[in-house]
């Protein structure tokens, strides 16, 4: 099953992602690698969700932060690629939670991200290498920020 039958066979829509405010690409691609830098939970209006876990929100609540910013990182790749089944697989995920002081639940949250792209690509290509960080913030007060690497099938032309 391809990524993007996955989907809709988890019934998962993708939000959609603004274009940058700031001076950074969303995507980029050398070779057969598509870099996908950090993203930040979002309603559907692009206002960012805040929050500091461990006082704003729990460890749950953190962690489908995390999931919703994974599902806005498939977003931005599909925007770029044209559609999930051009990549195949997960090389790394590098996630940031904004915590208390004492919080030590940094890969639980950053699960949600990991087990959405688990979800989409299977046990094999869905689960790469990665880091879960605790900060002691985050830009404008966000909970989670997750920035990725994918290989893609065929190299950029």
């Amino acid at each position: 099953m391809t990524p993007e039958q996955r989907l809709k066979e988890l019934n998962i829509t993708l939000p959609e992602v603004p274009e940058p405010k700031a001076i950074y690409k969303p995507c980029l691609i050398d070779g057969r690698h598509l870099y996908v830098s950090g993203h930040v939970p979002m309603r559907a209006d692009f206002t960012r969700i805040r929050g500091k876990v461990g006082a704003d929100m729990d460890v749950e609540e953190a962690k489908q932060m995390a999931r919703l910013v994974g599902m806005l990182i498939l977003s931005s790749i599909r925007k770029h690629v044209g559609s999930l089944d051009k990549v195949k697989r997960v090389i790394k995920v590098l996630g940031f939670v904004n915590g208390v002081p004492d919080f030590d639940k940094h890969p639980i949250v950053i699960n949600g991200c990991s087990e959405l792209f688990a979800e989409i690509w299977g046990p094999e290509n869905g689960i790469g290498v990665r880091s879960a960080v605790g900060m002691g913030s985050l830009p404008d007060g966000i909970p989670v920020e997750v920035e990725a690497l994918f290989e893609l099938i065929e190299p950029a032309s």
